[in-house]
């Protein structure tokens, strides 16, 4: 097994009775008893975030004094610093706006460009949030799968030409890195997303709130170095210091025209974001915080190889290379089973709840997506339960 030298993760911290969506809705759901079972659904960690965001946090209690936020120059600076030395990428503060996470700025993208009936492009399989946002707006999903050589995927730029120009669409949703194949597109990749967005004249909003979550070996590009006009840039503190109880994203639009829409909207329909949030988001985006970052990835790189190599071991089963996130998309079609029969080995023998692979639109029938953002003792646990309730292919 990997022997991390920081064991900061390790803690196994009960999140159960704390009002925690995935621990304590598990057997609801998913009919995974909370007791013993083993939460790898939602996608947020299991770790404590960085001190330096635990002691923004303890500042505001310590204070007394819950009041409006002011002054967020030194917060949108925060973001700024981080995108420059994290990712190379130079954002001015007034292309700044925050949401209340990405789902709501997801939303308010497809508010604000889109009319109802309209098609809005995914890439699928991918999180499944965007369907939903999409739908229950009024518009219209039209889904361009990706191709799955049984290991990797990759864009299907002719076959998505004809989807498009047969369904029409206004807006295209990419995820970089993508949730749940964890792929970290190449720079040609990226060239071929834009030039699709641009032959068909559509919006391209890039959700890449997993840009931090990369590992070694690999290199994440912004969408904002491939292309300008036509882009809106989403990211978040949220997934990378798991702090998504702040509901707190930002919609970079470096595009004047975008800018403005989106700035009138916002006003119309009178969004502020929180002040735990904000000064969260400062002390995350910070020295001390990236180096919490640079510790997370070296133990989920461990992670990673403890879950990948252990479900590869059990016949029928392949966990898809991760290149980035903490979500490992598991293959189940070498079993011969249905899916009936292999989520309920999942479930009701190795008692882990999971995300089911149809929730990521086509191409995820097969699948299930596991979160290895866990400690260690965790993650062995899942892969023991695992080889059990699969041993008859052994």
């Amino acid at each position: 097994m990997p022997k991390d030298t920081d064991t900061r993760f390790d803690p196994v911290i009960d999140r159960r009775d704390t009002h925690c969506m995935k621990w304590d809705m598990m057997e609801p759901i998913y009919g995974v008893p909370k007791d013993d079972g083993l939460a790898m659904w939602v996608a947020d960690m299991d770790f404590r975030p960085p001190q330096a965001v635990l002691d923004a946090v303890t500042g505001m209690v310590d204070h007394g004094v819950i009041g409006y936020f002011g002054n967020d120059g030194p917060y949108r600076d925060a973001i700024r610093w981080w995108m420059r030395e994290r990712h190379g990428w130079d954002v001015e503060r007034d292309e700044i706006f925050t949401t209340h996470g990405l789902v709501n700025g997801t939303a308010l993208c497809v508010d604000t460009w889109t009319e109802p009936g309209d098609g809005v492009v995914l890439f699928t399989p991918v999180y499944h949030a965007f369907a939903k946002v999409i739908r229950a707006n009024g518009r219209r999903v039209v889904e361009c799968e990706l191709a799955y050589d049984g290991t990797r995927y990759a864009p299907d730029f002719d076959a998505w030409d004809a989807t498009i120009e047969r369904e029409g669409a206004r807006m295209a949703i990419l995820c970089s890195p993508h949730n749940p194949n964890g792929r970290v597109w190449t720079r040609a990749e990226l060239d071929g997303f834009a030039a699709l967005a641009k032959r068909h004249g559509l919006i391209l909003v890039s959700d890449e709130i997993h840009h931090d979550l990369v590992y070694p070996g690999q290199t994440h590009i912004p969408m904002s170095h491939v292309m300008d006009d036509g882009l809106v840039m989403m990211t978040a503190p949220t997934k990378t210091f798991n702090i998504a109880g702040a509901h707190t994203g930002n919609v970079i639009v470096q595009d004047p025209a975008l800018r403005d829409a989106f700035a009138t909207r916002m006003l119309a329909l009178g969004h502020s974001p929180n002040s735990f949030g904000l000064f969260m988001t400062q002390a995350a985006y910070s020295p001390e915080g990236a180096e919490w970052v640079d510790a997370l990835m070296a133990y989920l790189d461990g992670n990673r190889r403890v879950f990948d190599d252990a479900v590869n071991a059990i016949p029928g089963l392949r966990s898809v290379p991760l290149e980035a996130t903490y979500l490992s998309w598991v293959d189940f079609s070498g079993t011969g089973m249905s899916r009936e029969e292999f989520t309920r080995r999942v479930e009701a023998d190795a008692r882990i709840a999971v995300n089911h692979g149809p929730t990521f639109g086509k191409g995820g029938d097969d699948f299930l997506r596991f979160n290895i953002a866990t400690p260690r003792a965790n993650v062995e646990a899942a892969v023991e339960r695992l080889a059990r309730a699969f041993g008859d292919l052994q």
